[in-house]
């Protein structure tokens, strides 16, 4: 029993915080169980039939006792919501300083991409004290990317993307696993999270680097399917400019915006004419089915290198 713990050692910012509304919620649970059970106790036993005991002048309503049993948890509730609240607003509002790596769930695996290149399978490694987000979608079904040292978990969903972000406090490794049923060996879709030092992390990310970064991949990518020749930076081809688009509202045709981030670039390379920006012809193809969700990950990240917003 030496190694077993009822819970994962707290490891990331929002660990302890979410463990503090747990356990406030579980106490305040015992708390009214064990009242509840003691009253119940003690008037069965004092109330009892064959008790001899003064029932007259029975309490027909007490407005202070209505009000007391009523306002009190209703204070108690709506604390525990604000607090919930708070803590919910920052597990979703990744720092805008925060360290970008994208992830693609599969079955059964969990393939990682650095920035600069470097990728790996089941493993991520993750300086400490420094925000991280992930962006994450999914190649075949629903996954769930649940790191419980860190108390945080996220769907990982087909066709879309979603984020997660974290920020390390400790260095060691954590167990990384799917949280949602996914197919036969879901059970086996697991891994670790390495949180490291930040030039440990440094030293690991320029060892065997792959051949091109992300950005890299992703102009090649551009360049190949022949996406230059449309989207120029002068505005004037047939696609509109893609240089400091990322982060802005675009017009479209028809009316009304759209937020240019990467939910709608991956939507605008897979399915062109879903949103078609104002003053442009539905003439761009689909990708669908011929550049992977990799290669869309690293079209997104040459997009976003374009724009003076990030």
């Amino acid at each position: 029993m030496d190694n077993f713990s009822f819970f994962p050692e707290q490891a990331s910012t929002m660990a302890a915080r979410i463990d503090s509304i747990y356990f406030t919620l579980v106490a305040l649970s015992i708390l009214f169980a064990t009242l509840i059970a003691v009253f119940l106790v003690y008037f069965g036993i004092r109330y009892r039939r064959s008790a001899k005991t003064d029932r007259s002048n029975i309490l027909h309503e007490s407005m202070a006792l209505e009000f007391g049993w009523s306002f009190i948890p209703f204070l108690m509730a709506m604390g525990i919501f604000g607090w919930s609240a708070f803590v919910y607003y920052d597990i979703n509002r990744p720092p805008d300083d925060a360290l970008e790596i994208y992830v693609i769930g599969k079955q059964w695996m969990w393939q990682i991409q650095h920035p600069l290149g470097k990728s790996e399978i089941n493993e991520l490694h993750v300086p400490i004290n420094q925000p991280v987000k992930l962006i994450m979608t999914s190649q075949d079904v629903i996954h769930s990317f649940y790191i419980p040292a860190f108390r945080l978990k996220q769907d990982v969903l087909p066709g879309r993307y979603t984020t997660l972000w974290f920020q390390a406090t400790q260095p060691g490794e954590y167990h990384l696993f799917c949280a949602e049923y996914c197919g036969t060996d879901h059970s086996q879709m697991i891994g670790k999270v390495v949180a490291m030092g930040q030039q440990e992390y440094e030293r690991w990310l320029s060892g065997n680097v792959a051949s091109e970064s992300m950005v890299d991949a992703g102009k090649r990518l551009f360049n190949d399917n022949g996406c230059s020749s449309c989207h120029l930076a002068s505005g004037t081809g047939i696609g509109p400019a893609l240089e400091g688009i990322f982060g802005t509202e675009v017009q479209l045709e028809g009316g009304g915006t759209a937020l240019v981030d990467e939910v709608y670039l991956r939507e605008s390379i897979l399915d062109p004419q879903a949103k078609v920006v104002a003053g442009h012809q539905p003439v761009m193809p689909s990708y669908q089915g011929v550049i992977s969700e990799g290669g869309v990950l690293q079209l997104v990240a040459y997009i976003k290198s374009l724009s003076n917003t990030q």
